[in-house]
């Protein structure tokens, strides 16, 4: 008996602590963006970006997305960035933008992908969906009662993302633009990239990648 008892007070009190986790979250800063270039083009945010991005991990009520492709057909190299998916902030999955929406990329970088995607954002700034389950694979992958962090190489996928959910109906207050990966200095960072003398290779096992299979989705007509 006395063992029993022992059991269900531990119970309790682990079930306690969860909820006490959930409840003692901080609030979050309503979204805003940064000053200067990084806010009026790149619409990055003020409070939480690649610099704050390590005090707000793990939270049980957020979602993190990662929008960049493996390897980018763009030359991203051309604007100082990087075109290989050569790191990532643990607890972030990548799930990458090009897949979701036609984009215009810096004229600098080239041509970056030009497959099939979720949607397409027409010249009247309008989403129009191009397979019957668009709408639900971003829901799956955006649940619309968290919120949301997103990052890319140096905020412009993260910030076409959050216009994209915004412009489908997503809470905009609910979803930050972290920023770049390109410009993270935090403790939580998965190299991805190894060079070792001349050979370099890349450790793409340890990224939960979301890969968008467009041949099985049914196309609207």
């Amino acid at each position: 008996m006395k063992k029993l008892i022992t059991i269900l007070t531990l119970a309790l009190l682990f079930v306690g602590c969860a909820n006490l986790a959930g409840d003692d979250l901080p609030d979050l800063p309503t979204p805003e963006p940064a000053e200067g270039f990084r806010g009026y083009a790149l619409e990055i945010d003020l409070n939480i970006n690649e610099e704050t991005i390590d005090e707000f991990l793990n939270r049980p009520d957020s979602i993190y997305r990662d929008m960049r492709l493996l390897v980018d057909p763009a030359d991203f190299e051309n604007i100082d960035g990087d075109s290989y998916l050569s790191g990532f902030v643990e607890g972030f999955e990548v799930l990458p933008l090009p897949y979701l929406v036609n984009i215009n990329l810096p004229e600098a970088v080239g041509t970056g992908y030009t497959g099939p995607t979720l949607f397409t954002l027409t010249d009247d700034e309008e989403y129009i969906a191009n397979f019957e389950e668009s709408l639900r694979i971003l829901e799956w992958f955006f649940p619309q009662d968290k919120y949301i962090f997103l990052m890319c190489g140096g905020g412009g996928y993260a910030r076409d993302t959050k216009r994209l959910l915004a412009g489908l109906g997503w809470d905009e207050n609910r979803i930050f633009n972290v920023g770049g990966h390109w410009n993270y200095n935090g403790n939580y960072n998965v190299p991805v990239r190894n060079t070792e003398g001349e050979e370099t290779t890349f450790d793409f096992w340890k990224i939960t990648y979301h890969h968008i299979d467009f041949d099985d989705l049914r196309e609207v007509e």
